[in-house]
């Protein structure tokens, strides 16, 4: 049998390389902000992962505005990691403020993994050739589309969003208004909405 050749990508094993070490330094950092044992193993991979996940949505070609921005949330963590560890911080005495970011990171990777999992732009049907017969209306045409997943966390969420709204307006949240505040595309605003009435 021949032994088949093996090719070595050196981009690979450059990019192999720079993630095992970013790994290492959130590991560091998150360790010395008193994150131990496994807690600080899964910082790297939550910040790994919603970079996966941001990176995925631009490749998808939609909703590229909310793709971009977990990517730059997941890539300063990143960053911020690999600078701090550089020396430019006293592992041995991490500031508060840096101690604080470092417990609330893992809101902020779900959130942002639950918004890019959960918040992608609708498909449209491909259009279908013109039919020269006559089609009878079927009775399901008329019946509302199936409203999107909504995870129960972010209905919690829009809940409270919209309770605070009536207590400092008066009114019910609208669907622009929920929109904005929660940060998600219209769709998935929608689908909120209709869980709140």
């Amino acid at each position: 049998m021949r032994a088949l050749p093996v090719r070595v990508d050196a981009v690979l094993v450059q990019a192999l390389i720079a993630a095992a070490l970013s790994f290492a330094h959130l590991h560091d950092l998150a360790s010395a902000a008193g994150q131990h044992g496994w807690k600080a193993w899964a910082y790297p991979v939550s910040v790994d992962l919603l970079m996966v996940a941001a990176w995925r949505r631009l490749r998808s070609g939609g909703a590229k505005a909310a793709g971009w921005c977990w990517f730059i949330v997941a890539l300063t963590a990143s960053l911020g990691a690999n600078v701090a560890t550089a020396g430019l911080l006293d592992l041995n005495d991490v500031p508060a403020w840096l101690r604080i970011v470092v417990a609330g990171w893992p809101a902020i990777a779900f959130l942002g993994g639950t918004l890019l999992a959960h918040g992608g732009v609708r498909e449209q049907p491909a259009a279908s050739a013109p039919s020269t017969a006559t089609e009878e209306p079927s009775p399901h045409d008329s019946a509302p589309p199936a409203a999107a997943p909504v995870p129960p966390a972010l209905v919690a969420l829009a809940r409270k969003v919209a309770d605070d709204h009536r207590a400092r307006t008066g009114t019910p949240i609208d669907t622009a208004t929920l929109r904005n505040r929660l940060g998600v595309p219209l769709p998935l605003a929608e689908a909120i909405a209709a869980r709140l009435t």
